[in-house]
């Protein structure tokens, strides 16, 4: 059954499910649907052609799809969609896309957004990422699966960051950071793998010493540039799926720099 409180406002328009509670004082747009079961506890305010996924919490004061933190912003009909199963808490904004970005934000299934974390305009998260308090993702982000950012970690507009990576509290992250890498730093530098996600996620330990082997010939090297040990590195371990997750991820695109180990010098 369907709740909407009396001083909640539901604009004509609007798309509501089965078992969509509403609560005190939320505001929701036009445009917006909120698929069954999604839950807004208070005090939030929904905008833009934005879609909520089921059984997702939103609490209060959180403000989902309003327009761009973008300059450039010239009111198109970007939008921006939510997964399932998510928790968003308070204070936390969510942008929709631009023209500029590909007209789209969108966020994976079972992520948590903690106290006043951001997700910028034309950014992607993926599934089950993890957003501490007052974490910054700016715009044309991309994160993958099972991420985690630490309270107060902040990520430069363009950044990819790969499926289980673990980005440090406060770190500022300005390049691309690898599947399974750890970063930490006021400008993160990569400190190893995240090997406790690697073991909580259940991965093969042959795989994880694979990995291991793999990272050591990767970033502990300084033979050639880093795009032609990831090529090395993928012919001699084509076999090992973790190791080829990462070498995928640097050979992408050639035109990205990553994060890398600190300099002892």
């Amino acid at each position: 059954m369907t709740e909407i409180h009396p001083t909640a406002i539901v604009e004509d328009g609007a798309v509501i499910g089965d078992g969509v509670r509403i609560g005190p004082y939320c505001v929701v747009g036009p445009q917006v649907q909120l698929r069954d079961n999604v839950e807004l506890k208070s005090h939030v305010a929904v905008s833009g052609i934005t879609t909520i996924g089921a059984g997702t919490s939103i609490f209060p004061f959180a403000s989902v799809g309003h327009q761009a933190q973008d300059l450039k912003y010239r009111g198109e009909a970007a939008t921006l969609e939510i997964g399932e199963g998510c928790i968003i808490r308070e204070g936390v904004t969510i942008n929709p896309g631009t023209a500029g970005g590909g007209m789209s934000t969108t966020i994976g299934n079972q992520c948590a957004f903690l106290a006043n974390s951001h997700v910028g305009h034309d950014s992607h998260v993926g599934d089950r990422v993890i957003l501490s308090n007052n974490v910054m993702i700016a715009g044309h982000v991309d994160v993958g699966n099972n991420v985690i950012f630490g309270g107060g970690s902040a990520v430069i507009q363009f950044t990819r960051i790969g499926s289980y990576a673990f980005v440090g509290g406060l770190a500022g992250l300005e390049n691309d950071l690898i599947p399974f890498g750890m970063v930490t730093g006021n400008r993160a530098s990569l400190g190893g793998l995240n090997l406790v996600g690697l073991k909580r996620a259940s991965f093969p330990r042959e795989q994880i010493h694979a990995l291991r082997s793999a990272y050591r010939a990767l970033f502990e090297s300084n033979e050639g540039t880093l795009r032609s040990r990831a090529e090395g590195v993928a012919a001699e371990y084509r076999d090992q799926p973790l190791v080829k997750t990462v070498t995928d991820f640097i050979l992408e695109k050639d035109d990205r720099r990553f994060c890398t180990p600190r300099s002892e010098d």
